[in-house]
């Protein structure tokens, strides 16, 4: 499949493709033209790209962590220990930012819980005491 196919079936930008191969994420096979010819194993790639920047890992691991992933259809098998002190450190700061995340969601459930529905009147808190209450307020408006 060509770059548009790819980007198509990943919702990746043919752009930040291109930025994956560049940094060695993603190594498409070239046609004799020139294109570049992506596989499915490609698209699977793609996906595991995402996934581990959005844990925070960046493309230099990331690159040294793919040719470790080998892909078994049932799952992800281990290929390369000599990772493993690294992925365990990654693993324990994702579970960190997981409780953090947890703790500020109970904190705003809770605020929410407490905070009377829209038909009683009450102002515990006056405008006085909210110096960003008309940035709010202004940003409100604008997202209406």
């Amino acid at each position: 499949m060509r770059i548009g196919a790819l980007s198509e079936r990943t919702g990746v930008s043919v752009r930040l493709l291109r930025y994956y191969e560049e940094q060695h994420l993603l190594k498409p096979e070239r046609r004799p033209s020139g294109y570049r010819e992506y596989s499915e194993r490609d698209v699977h790639t793609v996906q595991h790209i995402r996934i581990l920047l959005s844990a925070g890992l960046g493309t230099h691991t990331i690159g040294e962590l793919l040719p470790c992933m080998v892909d078994t259809g049932a799952g992800l098998a281990p290929a390369c220990p000599d990772m493993l002190p690294d992925l365990y450190r990654e693993h324990d700061r994702i579970a960190r930012a997981i409780a953090d995340l947890e703790a500020a969601k109970a904190t705003l459930a809770a605020i929410i819980a407490a905070t009377p529905p829209d038909d009683i009147q009450v102002d515990p808190c006056p405008a006085e005491d909210r110096p960003n209450l008309p940035a709010r307020q202004a940003i409100r408006a604008e997202s209406m």
